[in-house]
């Protein structure tokens, strides 16, 4: 078994890149498009994992949603903090229900 040979928790899959600080101002930009031009949005920042980094995703108040990568937890927290939107963490919360309504919404499609 090749278990202690697995990437440091939170490490980018082998051959990705962490999200860059251009990364973050990209994420920001299209946050602020989402969050403005839909109602009811909140934040919720989810944990790097293995194979992704961390990222944020937006939900907004139908169950539609954005997911962008940002370099850390902790400028998941701030963008969403300076976009004025609430923000959870999603290892806490959990995904709200209208977002799995939405992607079975556009399954059916």
């Amino acid at each position: 078994m090749a278990w202690w040979r697995r990437g440091k928790r939170g490490a980018p899959a082998p051959g990705a890149s962490a999200p860059s600080k251009d990364d973050l101002r990209r994420a920001r930009a299209n946050f602020q498009e989402f969050a403005t031009t839909r109602r009811g949005v909140e934040a919720f920042v989810e944990p790097a994992t293995n194979v992704t980094a961390t990222t944020v995703i937006l939900i907004a108040h139908d169950g539609e949603w954005m997911r962008r990568a940002v370099p850390s937890r902790e400028d998941g927290f701030r963008l969403a903090t300076e976009l004025q939107l609430p923000t959870y963490d999603v290892n806490q919360t959990g995904y709200p229900q209208r977002m799995r309504d939405w992607n079975s919404r556009q399954r059916r499609r």
